[in-house]
């Protein structure tokens, strides 16, 4: 293909933004339009909005039908938010102009777990246009859902999964902390809570990868949620923490199977934790134990969008999620021959 990969960036916050930044530094890959409703991007030069020092003559759009005014793509980098109820028009537009979708949208990981109808729709409407739906990143899309899959491959029986994941907030992005509830009183956490302000997006959709991957039919996803409140006083580059106040969010993803818990996703994100690294306990035969360190979630998230787009724009025409592709990794050939 000529020019390499043609890609449209929707959405540039902070994550749009890296991943836009990544897919110029590659090669096989082109930008071509970018679209973003706020209205201190719009109008702009690609360039100046994602930080460089350089335009790339590449004005952002309001509208795809705009962005699409004069050009083509294959693809389509989609960063704009995390509920599929608010991002299916979006979906249902980007599909229907015959382009492949790779999102961070956390609830499209696995959107059969909590919307099995616009799952089907969004299946359907692909396989109709020819092109490809994924929802990836770090989590969901890697290390509490794919990575626990792949480390299977090893085990002759498989019997529980368990995933701990700890990270710490006061390294990462404001939309992170404040998603973390950092800073927040108790009564406040609670009321982002029923907003769905705070808390981490993407535990059932990672549960029911899981079980759907392993081909366990579970009787429930269960969830809880917990405030971290803050011993001391701590600051990070956005936002101080008061002693009393929340530090962060203790959340746990729960698959039930015959009375039994046999997957548990365990997930703290707090400014000022110590001991940030992720453990996957996989017990079977044989039982296996994985700890890692150094995930950075931003870096990690923009990486596995970009690495994925040669797999989506090869993969045959559907909804698909992290378990039905080829191995992603970085420095993708396009064919999963190469593999």
């Amino acid at each position: 293909m000529s020019g390499g990969i043609r890609v449209i960036h929707y959405g540039l916050g902070a994550i749009g933004s890296q991943i836009a930044r990544l897919v110029l530094s590659r090669e096989g890959m082109r930008s071509v339009a970018a679209i973003d409703i706020d209205e201190g991007k719009a109008g702009r030069d690609l360039g100046r909005v994602i930080g460089l020092d350089r335009p790339l003559d590449i004005p952002v759009s309001k509208t795809l039908a705009s962005a699409l005014e004069g050009r083509e793509a294959e693809v389509v980098l989609h960063s704009t938010d995390s509920f599929l109820e608010k991002v299916i028009p979006q979906l249902r537009e980007v599909i229907s102009a015959g382009l492949n979708i790779v999102s961070t949208c956390e609830e499209l990981a696995y959107p059969a777990a909590q919307h099995p109808k616009l799952a089907v729709e969004i299946d359907t409407l692909a396989k109709e246009r020819g092109v490809t739906v994924l929802g990836t990143g770090v989590n969901p899309g890697f290390i509490m859902d794919t990575l626990p899959l792949v480390i299977t491959g090893v085990c002759q029986e498989v019997h529980r999964i368990h995933v701990w994941r700890r990270v710490d907030a006061g390294r990462r992005r404001l939309s992170l902390q404040r998603k973390a509830g950092a800073g927040l009183t108790r009564a406040q956490f609670q009321e982002g809570v029923k907003a769905r302000r705070v808390g981490h997006i993407g535990l059932r959709e990672s549960v029911a990868l899981i079980a759907g991957a392993l081909g366990w039919e579970l009787e429930a996803i269960e969830e809880s949620l917990e405030p971290v409140i803050a011993e001391r006083p701590m600051r990070t580059q956005f936002l101080e923490v008061g002693a009393g106040q929340v530090a962060g969010v203790h959340q746990i993803g729960r698959g039930i199977k015959d009375g039994q818990e046999v997957i548990t996703l365990d997930l703290e994100i707090c400014v000022g934790l110590e001991g940030a690294r992720d453990t996957i306990s996989v017990e079977g035969r044989p039982s296996i134990k994985l700890t890692m360190e150094g995930v950075h979630g931003d870096i990690a998230t923009a990486a596995m969008v970009v690495n994925a787009i040669p797999r989506v724009v090869d993969a045959p025409p559907g909804l698909v999620t992290m378990a039905d592709l080829p191995l992603v990794q970085a420095g993708l050939d396009r064919s999963p021959l190469s593999l």
